[in-house]
């Protein structure tokens, strides 16, 4: 992987970092609630979905790289989505199936998850391709101790252009099946 793209990996991963460390915080923000369910844009409506009925939308504080993103939470079913992007360094531009690129993003992202958390477990690991719009996308499953308790986590990455974002899904391991549904319904764009 270029020093270009690792320069780029380690960016958005700092901030997805600590927009996931801000959601003590976003918790404690007013939510937004809907009766239908959130709607979610990113990279430019190159990757749309629809989350389920149930989700609040908590806005999460701007990084100081410039990262944005938004987490949704939904109590009932004890599922958290965090859906964050941020721009690559200055002159990096991406095609928006950059394989050399997502699978670069992809290994350091499993680096870092090591790093940083102790019984990471990756589970596996996929290439996908949106339909809709053609973008590219690396899906990383994994478990791993976070609050307290064994999570189930899918983290969604994709760049387009000068921007990249990553979508982490986590849910409560013994709600396998739901989960897997959450994940199909994220990146088929329903």
């Amino acid at each position: 992987m270029s020093l270009l793209s690792k320069k780029a990996v380690v960016l958005l991963l700092a901030a997805a970092a600590s927009l996931g460390a801000l959601t003590v915080q976003a918790a404690k923000a007013p939510a937004k609630e809907t009766v239908q369910g959130q709607k979610v844009s990113m990279l430019d409506g190159k990757f749309t979905f629809t989350l389920p009925k149930g989700f609040i939308a908590n806005p999460l504080p701007a990084s100081p790289t410039g990262a944005s993103g938004t987490m949704y939470a939904n109590e009932t079913t004890k599922t958290v989505v965090i859906a964050a992007q941020n721009s690559l360094p200055e002159g990096v531009k991406v095609k928006d199936n950059d394989g050399e690129f997502l699978d670069g993003t992809a290994a350091d992202f499993d680096s870092a998850q090591h790093q940083a958390l102790p019984d990471y477990n990756k589970l596996s690991e996929k290439s996908l391709t949106l339909k809709a719009t053609g973008l590219g996308v690396r899906q990383v499953d994994s478990t791993a101790t976070q609050g307290g308790g064994t999570t189930l986590n899918t983290t969604l990455m994709a760049a387009s252009g000068n921007h990249m974002t990553v979508i982490q899904v986590i849910s409560r391991p013994g709600d396998m099946a739901a989960h897997e549904t959450l994940i199909k319904q994220i990146v088929s764009g329903k």
